[in-house]
């Protein structure tokens, strides 16, 4: 069931999962990690969209998504390929990002979509190969898919984050660097050497004094990436550069949130009518206002694997659990102020 204290409980006798679409394939998961996501879904949010995915007719009776397996990213082998699966085969390393409507990955086996997998960089273990897809995915989503930039445009561009220290914010910064920017990070004091060893030019620390009034004394930026939300959305869009095409992402939004207050209809109304009313009356002021989502994508993870084989971008693991410990990672997920991913080892012998 839903609950925010509910510790995840060790199912020994769950179903081996199977192959349904000719596409799929089943991988033995070697490392898995946890993101915050994992307590909101925890906690039941964003269920009314989700349940809608899972089962769009309602065939199924009331609660059929229990039990629940959370954990998004997976890094393991192939061991069962669907018909029609033709880049991969049995043995092959693999690391994927897994949509939140299916079932995750704490757990040993995991069912993907061929197009959700990518081979893992040989450089990384299976545990440094796990912290990075879903953060990546999401970070590449908003920076290229939503923002716009690449690695064509972006030199020389004034790009903020802010959270910079989590698993977004310290992939966004490796990325953007990787490909030129000028990056100013916000973070806490402690998180700062963390955030310049990636490649940070400027570091904020949001805690001494008006996080706005430090901003404000230094030049207008091209991107903001928002990974904070609430009240910094009220005046991080004065930090742009007006009329320059210069754009506010932000990957806090209300969008499964409506849904599950107001309902499926309404609640997809509200939000259309909210990000449509923001996005125009930033417009008239000369700034992109956008919300971005996680995308699952093996092709934007096989050029991430290309970032990562260069030795452009590192994972950054805060700690590691062995899988009979995910109770406590979740704990130490829900104390908040990470530095980079907490990860799983769900076989110990890597």
């Amino acid at each position: 069931r839903y609950g925010r204290g509910e510790a995840p409980r060790l199912a020994r006798d769950m179903a081996l999962p199977a192959i349904r679409f000719p596409n799929e394939v089943v991988i033995r998961v070697h490392a898995a990690s946890l993101n915050p996501l994992d307590l909101s879904m925890r906690s039941g949010y964003g269920a009314t969209a989700l349940n809608m995915k899972r089962d769009p007719l309602k065939l199924n009776s009331a609660d059929s998504e229990f039990p629940l397996t959370l954990g998004r990213d997976a890094s393991g082998e192939v061991m069962e390929c669907g018909l029609s699966v033709s880049y991969f085969k049995p043995g092959d390393k693999v690391w994927t990002a897994i949509p939140p409507w299916k079932q995750g990955t704490l757990s040993e086996f995991v069912v993907a979509s061929g197009n959700e997998v990518s081979f893992k960089p040989k450089c990384l273990s299976h545990t440094e190969a796990a912290s990075l897809p879903y953060v990546g995915l999401t970070a590449w989503s908003a920076i290229n898919k939503v923002g716009g930039l690449n690695k064509e445009n972006c030199a020389g561009k004034r790009v903020l984050i802010l959270g910079a220290s989590g698993g977004v914010g310290t992939f966004a910064i490796q990325l953007v660097k990787a490909w030129g920017a000028h990056v100013t990070a916000v973070c806490s004091n402690d998180a700062s050497p963390l955030v310049k060893k990636l490649g940070a030019d400027d570091v904020i620390d949001y805690r001494s004094g008006n996080l706005e009034e430090q901003l404000k004394a230094l030049p207008l930026f091209d991107f903001i990436l928002d990974n904070v939300g609430g009240s910094t959305e009220k005046w991080a869009l004065d930090l742009l550069k007006k009329w320059s095409g210069a754009t506010y992402v932000t990957l806090v939004t209300p969008f499964l949130v409506n849904m599950d207050r107001l309902g499926v209809a309404d609640g997809m109304l509200r939000t259309g009518v909210t990000i449509g009313s923001k996005t125009v009356k930033h417009l008239c002021k000369g700034v992109h206002y956008r919300w971005a989502f996680f995308m699952p994508s093996g092709p934007y993870l096989d050029e991430i694997a290309e970032l990562v084989e260069s030795g452009k971008i590192h994972p950054v693991i805060d700690q590691v659990f062995s899988f009979s410990e995910v109770p406590e990672a979740f704990l130490k997920l829900e104390g908040g102020h990470a530095r980079g991913k907490t990860v799983i080892n769900v076989i110990d012998k890597q």
